[in-house]
């Protein structure tokens, strides 16, 4: 039985330590879809998947958070753009040969892990962490320590469940401004960490944490759901066209008769005539979406 995408938020009643568990295989299908990665591209954007919707419930506001991987390696980028209603996307991209064992370092080569926040409202705010840890999870520990100065512990599994991508994650963190003890903030880290992938991936969160934690007191909130969602739609389209020169869309519609859009991240494709594109420049709102 699979469970639909939840993310479920937890509290340790004797520690000052905060917990989330997150299922995304859904979503993560839906990102795979239409696309042919490489394997090992596959498991770093469930990698990625899991901890940006981790990441993104970490946050007390309204508002996006993006988290890209860029570097010099066969896999030049990977990006998962997600918000505070744990609506996700991701795409990756490719040049060059990717051996069938490549770890985080050999896809990325010399590169970097960059997070920016969106807020709807105030200041967006942009981290950089270089790739020092084996394991994205241990560059994002890194990066809290850094910049919260909390620590925490993220544990991410990728893999497959009946055949199918299957991708999940838990999060541990002490609360700010509490002072949660080293020692029984590393007891339940060493109990999270024991997680098995398919007990992540199959079984109801209030079962994991049970098996995780069963001499501990624990709360566990509602779940809020995660899905995919893609941001792109025709006006977007439009609005990108408005902003480039009049002879750079004329000589495309010369060429090709029309200016086809393709969405990166959902495959969706936009489709703009000359008689759009006079609509656009007259500011007129585009004709009916044609959308294959």
């Amino acid at each position: 039985m699979t469970q639909h995408d939840q993310l479920h938020r937890y509290l340790f009643e004797n520690y000052a330590v905060r917990g989330e568990l997150v299922t995304v295989s859904e979503t993560l299908e839906q990102i795979l879809a239409g696309h042919s990665y490489p394997q090992p591209v596959k498991n770093v954007l469930a990698e990625l998947l899991v901890a940006t919707s981790l990441l993104t419930a970490t946050l007390k506001f309204e508002g996006d958070i993006t988290v890209q991987l860029q570097g010099d390696g066969p896999m030049t980028l990977a990006v998962i753009n997600g918000n505070n209603h744990q609506q996700l996307r991701g795409v990756a991209r490719v040049q060059g040969e990717i051996p069938a064992d490549a770890d985080l370092k050999t896809l990325i080569g010399n590169g970097y892990l960059v997070i920016t926040i969106t807020p709807a409202e105030g200041e967006r705010y942009q981290g950089v962490v270089g790739l020092e840890g084996d394991t994205l999870a241990a560059c994002l520990e890194d990066y809290f320590q850094r910049s919260e100065q909390l620590p925490t512990r993220l544990i991410i599994r990728a893999g497959e469940s009946e055949g199918k991508p299957a991708a999940g994650g838990m999060l541990l963190q002490v609360m700010p401004a509490q002072n949660a003890q080293a020692e029984d903030f590393e007891h339940l880290a060493a109990l999270t960490d024991t997680i098995k992938a398919e007990e992540l991936f199959t079984l109801p969160a209030n079962d994991v944490l049970w098996r995780l934690y069963h001499e501990e007191e624990v709360t566990l909130y509602d779940p809020q759901g995660v899905e995919f969602k893609c941001t792109c739609s025709r006006e977007r389209c439009a609005g990108a066209l408005k902003t480039l020169p009049d002879e750079e869309i004329n000589s495309i519609l010369e060429e090709e008769g029309e200016i086809d859009m393709h969405c990166d991240y959902c495959g969706s494709h936009y489709v703009f005539n000359a008689m759009d594109i006079a609509e656009i420049r007259n500011d007129a709102s585009p004709a009916d979406p044609q959308v294959h």
